[in-house]
């Protein structure tokens, strides 16, 4: 477990899988996703998660559900994963009374750390959904770009939420992660 800003990081398992579900339901969905500026509640309906696919990347090799905590209360969580030589960064949820305290800051960082130090990956990667000028923005603050290059949203899918709109795609983008060796 290593500690940044008064949180503590460690990697998931099992038992946490219902905690990390509620947290990123409550971050993105229904109306205690409104308390925090993360939610795609106006963009969809339905799950953001469930029990089995937590536990889908739980047990797959060279991933990663990264827990951010204090006092032993869960604050955030991310998903990382190995692709080749870049990270893949998502399921990205903090509190959302806890939103714009650092906490989002500081496990985005220890992830970046995780990918470069433990898979020496040259790149983090990640897609978000293109409706959400105010998240691209955050994202770009902290380094990363805009790739221009697109993902079709999965409608039909319920497994990725209920849209409430017919334009929703994801944009890729992309941080190179200074100190890596390839």
């Amino acid at each position: 477990m290593s500690e940044s800003h008064t949180f503590a990081f460690r990697t998931a398992v099992p038992a946490d899988i219902a905690a990390v579900v509620t947290l990123v339901e409550s971050a993105y969905r229904g109306d205690s996703g409104r308390r925090g500026w993360t939610t795609e509640s106006d963009l969809l309906d339905g799950q953001r998660t469930d029990s089995d696919g937590v536990a889908g990347l739980l047990g797959r090799d060279d991933s990663i559900v990264l827990l951010a905590e204090r006092d032993g209360e869960l604050l955030g969580c991310c998903h990382i994963e190995h692709q080749g030589d870049a990270g893949y960064f998502g399921m990205f949820a903090v509190n959302p009374t806890l939103q714009n305290g650092g906490v989002g800051r500081a496990l985005l960082t220890e992830a970046e750390r995780l990918v470069r130090d433990r898979w020496q990956c040259l790149a983090m990667r990640m897609t978000v959904i293109e409706q959400r000028p105010e998240l691209i923005a955050w994202y770009e603050r902290r380094g990363y770009q805009r790739t221009g290059e697109f993902r079709p949203f999965p409608y039909g899918d319920a497994r990725f939420g209920l849209p409430r709109r017919e334009d929703l795609r994801f944009e890729w983008m992309v941080k190179t992660l200074v100190g890596a060796d390839a």
